[in-house]
């Protein structure tokens, strides 16, 4: 993919592990793969150095300000800023573009209107939140899916434990409990924090999967279910699972949301369901068709490779933010 984005300096604000911030990581990559010179400030996190001098956040941010002088300002996720110290920071960097990055849906809507008044663009994962948004007059908001990482999310050879007719990965909730007892008589397998403190217990596979155990377990399985935390009451939004086990290359079934079609075909790239029946039948047809089942799965994995990863998720918001930038040439 071809990019103008050669020297444009980012400072990306982000969480980061091997587990469920792994894919700030992967979009840090897309962004040093596009050309932009990134330095990253974990917010959680302080080095060694950092903590023994008892620098706080705001000193931290300040510090890489001044010593990067970025052109954009990237932070991902919610609740890591405080507005006032973000608005400080823009004093302190007026030729920068503040830029907020959100998931496929908003824990509290309250503060994300609050954090999303002192950004210059917001960027959001989900429709029913870009509504939710525009009608607290946020109108500097735009629809941005998550992706996923064709190096990482990627086609594997599994077994032992990661082996399973059906998987499902992530954490244990109620409802996900009471779906997958439905597909138990198909070969079961769970990943994810919680599981063994539930009924299904006997399937847990692991409780904390590292982003290798997530890629190796969905790789392993015939069938893949995907099972979306209601986040805020939003049904609206497609969460990374879906992209990742699309790259993985499995048939993939799916709770429906309001922006799958946006993404993927049902019926011939991923498989919806509304509920506990739709599920197991999609599951039981799967596993009972081969041929079909591998159909699916190509036709997502070539979805997912050509529209929907991080590089594809990056170009696009550099493209909009650098739309009211100076050229790279032209910084000073």
């Amino acid at each position: 993919m071809s990019t103008p984005f050669s020297g444009l300096r980012v400072l990306f604000i982000a969480p980061v592990d091997d587990a469920g911030l792994a894919h700030n990581r992967l979009r840090r990559r897309a962004l040093e793969r596009l050309g932009a010179q990134v330095s990253h400030v974990d917010p959680t996190q302080g080095r060694l150095l950092d903590l023994f001098k008892r620098r706080d956040l705001a000193t931290r941010l300040h510090d890489a300000i001044k010593q990067h002088h970025p052109d954009l300002v990237l932070v991902a996720g919610e609740q890591l800023l405080e507005s006032s110290l973000v608005e400080e920071l823009r004093a302190a960097r007026a030729a920068a573009r503040w830029v907020q990055l959100l998931g496929e849906g908003l824990s509290d809507y309250g503060t994300a209107v609050t954090e999303a008044k002192v950004y210059h663009s917001v960027f959001v994962g989900s429709s029913g939140a870009l509504a939710a948004l525009s009608s607290q007059g946020i109108k500097h908001a735009r629809y941005l899916a998550v992706g996923c990482d064709p190096s990482v999310h990627k086609p594997l050879r599994a077994r032992g434990p990661y082996r399973a007719n059906v998987v499902f990965a992530g954490e244990a909730t109620r409802r996900r409990e009471e779906l997958l007892q439905e597909v138990v008589e198909f070969g079961l397998a769970v990943w994810g924090p919680g599981w063994r403190k539930t009924a299904l217990r006997d399937y847990c596979r692991g409780e904390v999967p590292s982003t290798e155990d997530f890629v190796r377990a969905y790789a392993g399985a015939s069938v893949a279910v995907n099972i979306h935390r209601d986040i805020g009451g939003d049904l609206a939004g497609l969460n990374r699972r879906a992209f990742e086990i699309a790259a993985i290359g499995v048939a993939q079934v799916v709770d429906t949301r309001t922006d799958l079609s946006r993404h993927f075909a049902d019926g011939t790239e991923v498989l919806a369901y509304q509920n506990a029946t739709e599920l197991q039948g999609h599951v039981r047809r799967m596993l009972q068709d081969e041929k079909q089942r591998e159909a699916v799965a190509a036709a997502a994995r070539q979805r997912a490779l050509g529209s929907h990863t991080y590089m594809h998720r990056m170009h696009e918001l550099l493209q909009t933010v650098t739309a009211e930038l100076p050229r790279p040439g032209k910084r000073k």
